[in-house]
């Protein structure tokens, strides 16, 4: 109780002066989900490609799961496996799937998606071709702010390497383990977040199905 009064007072004491106080930090998520993504420009990168997809579908699947619209866009001509994503729970009648020649191309696509208001979010599968000018991430940060949408871009990348540009707002590395003879646990590690500050991850489960884990 003392405390408390003595936090109280010393606010107070604070407010009169006229003293500035640094920003507060926003408490550190316990989860990797929409709410965190939500009018945000974000990288997910890994070396590989089965953990990046498995972080991204949870976004997807919750997205779903709100009646809320989402849309993968994939750079090149392979994409995720249909029937792993089916199997994870994902109405792959409502998720459509742009495919694209390279990054210019998806981050125009990304664009005209985001400027409709329409998705949850936006999934921009770049791989190693992530390569987006400050120009064109400057216009959709923007959109995504607008709309409230998330952008999540998916890069093949190690943790070392830089990111797709400075205006990301956070940027995780994925991976995943086997923890059974069926089951793995992919995990996100947050390398960036201008909101909270790096240093925090999440994970969770999910069956051995090929292609997906």
């Amino acid at each position: 109780m003392k405390s408390t009064l003595a936090s109280a007072e010393l606010s107070l004491l604070i407010s009169r002066l006229g003293i500035q106080q640094g920003p507060t930090r926003e408490p550190v998520p316990s989860e990797w989900n929409l709410g965190l993504l939500a009018g945000r420009f974000a990288e997910l990168s890994s070396a590989g490609e089965t953990a990046c997809v498995s972080a991204a579908i949870s976004i997807v699947l919750e997205a779903q799961h709100r009646g809320e619209p989402a849309v993968w866009v994939a750079v090149g001509s392979s994409t995720f496996f249909p029937p792993d994503v089916a199997a994870s729970g994902v109405d792959l009648y409502s998720l459509p799937v742009i495919q694209v020649k390279n990054a210019l191309q998806a981050a125009r696509t990304a664009d005209w998606l985001l400027r409709s208001g329409a998705f949850a979010i936006v999934v921009l599968d770049l791989g190693h071709d992530c390569e987006l000018r400050i120009p064109v991430q400057s216009r959709l940060v923007g959109l995504a702010k607008k709309h409230h949408s998330a952008l999540l871009c998916l890069t093949k990348k190690r943790s070392e390497a830089p990111s797709i540009g400075s205006l990301v707002s956070i940027r995780g590395e994925a991976g995943v383990r086997k923890t059974g003879f069926d089951r793995f646990t992919w995990e996100v590690q947050i390398l960036k977040d201008k909101r909270r500050g790096p240093g925090w991850s999440y994970e969770d489960e999910c069956r051995g199905v090929e292609g997906l884990c």
